[in-house]
């Protein structure tokens, strides 16, 4: 199945226990590679936020940022540096013998010092169950996230299907029109040294037999049948790759290397009116191509 490797999605879940945001992101990438952030609380869950990911995707470099608010207020907690307020006090008692300052030292005052007084969330007690239905809900939300990333892969995908399509049958046409031409090209390379065999018989005798048998070995060495037969395989098979369930960009990327080595070989061999500019037509939409499935997951 035809997949493209870049997509994003994102959602915010809310239930009764908190509000949970999700973002994804995918870009091409060789191999699956996997970048999460989330909170140090939810530390636990990756473990399984992984498993997810790797359950539905195959390649690609996948970034996903989960981000939680509780519904359950946090009590705060609030502590006296007394050490840090005692010599505050006395050096102000100090101050105030000297004259230097006036009146005495008010709850204001120790408020705008963050040294002297610290506010701090109090750390939640441990409950299992909430733990569970929080764990279940960030499940949730990115099963969602994924499959709205999976949605969107999709939808690109059906685009590249469809120009990879085109190309692909373009590409299978100039195969044909290749066969064709070195099919011509043969026969009218026996025909030219028949031809050169007649003109060295009027100066020469010659072995009528040999002489047909080399003819023969001449033309067939521009015989391209097999890359040929071999090229609709490949095609064949591209076919049932891209219509299978499984990710497929790597093996087409293989197919498209083999067909280049097919086309090299015809290059190499076959004879013909118009070859040329054809090879060089092959070579470009394989080029197409092998650009294209860059992007297939």
């Amino acid at each position: 199945m035809i997949k493209s490797m870049t997509g994003f999605a994102s959602l915010t879940h809310e239930d009764e226990c908190a509000t949970i945001a999700v973002t994804v992101r995918a870009v091409n990438h060789r191999f699956l590679d996997v970048q999460l952030r989330m909170p140090s609380s939810l530390g636990e869950l990756e473990p399984r936020v992984r498993a997810l990911l790797q359950k539905r995707l195959a390649r690609g470099r996948v970034e996903l940022a989960i981000s939680l608010q509780l519904r359950t207020p946090a009590v705060p907690t609030v502590e006296l540096n007394e050490e840090f307020v005692n010599a505050l006090s006395a050096a102000l008692d100090r101050a105030r013998d000297r004259g230097l300052v006036a009146g005495a030292l008010t709850p204001g005052d120790l408020l705008r010092l963050p040294q002297a007084i610290t506010v701090r969330d109090r750390p939640m007690e441990a409950d299992p169950a909430l733990e569970a239905q929080l764990g279940a809900s960030v499940q949730a939300a990115v099963e969602q996230a994924l499959a709205d990333l999976d949605a969107m892969r999709t939808r690109e995908g059906d685009h590249l299907r469809a120009d990879l399509d085109g190309r692909k049958a373009a590409l299978g046409g100039v195969i044909e029109q290749l066969a064709a031409a070195a099919l011509d090209g043969r026969a009218e390379l026996e025909r030219r040294l028949q031809e050169r065999v007649r003109e060295i018989e009027l100066e020469l005798p010659v072995d009528q037999a040999m002489i047909a048998q080399e003819i023969v070995r001449g033309a067939a060495r521009s015989d391209i049948s097999e890359e040929v037969a071999r090229f609709r395989a490949h095609l064949a098979h591209w076919d049932a790759l891209a219509e299978g369930e499984e990710p497929c960009g790597r093996k087409l990327d293989f197919l498209l290397q083999e067909m280049n080595r097919e086309v090299n070989t015809i290059a190499s061999k076959a004879d013909g009116l118009g070859v040329s500019e054809l090879i060089i037509d092959a070579k470009a939409e394989l080029e197409k191509m092998r650009e294209q499935v860059q992007n297939v997951e």
